[in-house]
């Protein structure tokens, strides 16, 4: 844990979240600035500051954030139209947490943006 990281602070219950979701590796809840109707941040409780710090002994972590997103969806209603997982990496990749996590966006269409 990282004591001045915000999601550190959510796992710990020192911040409130609505929270989504929860086991002894990740939790879920829903983003306080949503980009879309639905809006969820998968974090893993082991303290990642990011992709690149990732390593092999994370690979389950990271399968298993992406199977929550997917139950997730269900429960939201949003897997048979689709949505969206991002995982926003350093500063020109858009991430502003230094704490890995994962975004599922759905509830309305999400077009690509052409580069």
């Amino acid at each position: 844990m990282s004591e001045d990281c915000i999601f550190c602070k959510i796992i710990a219950k020192e911040i409130p979240a609505e929270r989504l979701y929860s086991d002894e590796r990740v939790i879920a809840f829903r983003d306080n600035a949503p980009a879309a109707p639905v809006h969820i941040l998968i974090i893993p409780n082991k303290h990642i500051a990011s992709m690149r710090e990732a390593n092999v002994e994370d690979e389950a972590l990271l399968g298993h954030m992406q199977l929550v997103a997917q139950k997730l969806a269900i429960e939201e209603g949003i897997d048979k139209k689709g949505y969206r997982l991002v995982i926003n990496v350093g500063d020109d990749g858009g991430q502003v947490v230094y704490h890995l996590h994962l975004h599922l966006m759905g509830g309305k269409p999400l077009r690509v943006q052409k580069y």
